[in-house]
């Protein structure tokens, strides 16, 4: 083999593997750094501020939301990088954070990055 198709077999193969290693490595696991067993009657998000319950195919991502924020009420954007490799941002609008005071989830889509998004469920803590 000469140089040239070595070239074009190798840039091939990476234009082929870094797809599949992106859907690989956000597989399976949709838990998040909440508690999804929590109580809706005990949890407060006035009081205690509100943080993911489950974030769709999940490899490391987290996100908290302070009562500071929740009270405030004005839409914000998070990052939900947490020990992922690379991150993805949610927006919380005003909508989502009257829900939260009225103790409801939400489901928020996040941005696109490394090929993927996620759904993220927001809840009170």
């Amino acid at each position: 083999m000469n140089r040239k198709t070595f070239l074009k077999k190798t840039a091939g193969a990476v234009v082929v593997a870094l797809p599949v290693y992106a859907l690989l490595s956000c597989s399976g696991d949709d838990s998040a750094n909440g508690d999804p067993d929590l109580d809706p009657d005990q949890a407060d998000c006035l009081a205690n501020g509100a943080n993911a319950t489950s974030i769709s195919s999940n490899h490391g991502h987290t996100l908290l939301v302070s009562k500071a924020d929740i009270d405030a009420g004005a839409e914000k954007s998070y990052s939900i990088k947490g020990t992922s490799g690379h991150g993805h941002e949610i927006i919380v609008s005003a909508s989502n954070f009257n829900k939260l005071k009225n103790k409801e989830q939400v489901n928020i889509e996040s941005s696109t990055d490394s090929s993927h998004k996620h759904t993220v469920t927001v809840a009170c803590a």
